[in-house]
């Protein structure tokens, strides 16, 4: 297997919480994870693509929306479609049934224009794939029910050309790439901020049959202080 190497880079309080708090500690904080990830001046990473779940991506983009299908869509060809092979940043996005609406072929995060690739599964409806092929939405089929984590990088390795990607979150995605043994690196941006919610979304959730609890070392690599108190604390994964 191909696989581009993978950094889980997320923004999170001194609490655990990924969740929007309306303080300038957290703004700032935001701003800065932005900057290192995507920002062409400013990055980092050196990323080719980002991978969110699919709770992120409604809450962020579609909205819960429903999309608009034609049920007596013609069959699709079978198999992966590639609308740009070529563009210089990817929004992956984890749908396994299929049904997110977007309502454009790209995210405009952080203020980069990137083409967006659904992940589905076989259980993604003609339909739906007829919708993305239309708004020209590049995806790819990887799994019969669930996500294959390790086909899915593949195709964005021999598909798409990415070499190296930063998977966003949420929790439940972050956690099943590091119990996959996918990732190379986790880089944490950590505000100076909490709200103590035990309902808030987590840097890391098992979500059972997927993932299950499981105690997980990790070596510190490096800690950097920025700016507005924030640290930036970089681990890999001990083996």
């Amino acid at each position: 297997m191909n696989k581009p190497y993978v950094i889980i880079h997320t923004h999170t309080s001194i609490d655990g919480n990924l969740d929007i708090m309306d303080l300038p500690e957290f703004k700032e904080a935001s701003r800065q994870y932005q900057e290192l990830s995507i920002n062409p001046e400013k990055q980092q990473f050196g990323i080719h693509g980002y991978l969110n779940g699919k709770t992120t991506t409604e809450d962020n983009m579609t909205h819960y929306k429903t999309p608009k299908l034609d049920e007596n869509a013609a069959p699709v060809p079978e198999g992966d479609y590639v609308a740009d092979p070529d563009a210089p940043m990817y929004y992956l996005s984890i749908d396994a049934r299929g049904e997110l609406a977007f309502e454009e072929n790209f995210s405009d995060y952080g203020g980069v224009s990137s083409h967006i690739v659904e992940v589905l599964t076989e259980q993604a409806s003609n339909a739906y794939k007829d919708f993305l092929r239309k708004k020209k939405i590049s995806y790819i089929i990887a799994g019969k029910e669930q996500i294959n984590y390790e086909a899915m990088l593949d195709k964005f390795y021999n598909l798409f050309g990415i070499k190296r990607m930063m998977v966003g979150g949420g929790g439940t995605l972050n956690w099943s790439f590091v119990q996959n043994g996918l990732v190379d690196e986790v880089s944490v941006i950590l505000s100076p901020i909490a709200n103590g919610d035990p309902g808030g979304h987590r840097f890391f959730v098992a979500k059972e049959p997927y993932t299950q609890i499981k105690e997980t070392a990790f070596q510190l690599e490096t800690v950097e202080t920025l700016e507005h108190g924030t640290l930036w604390i970089r681990y890999s994964v001990k083996k």
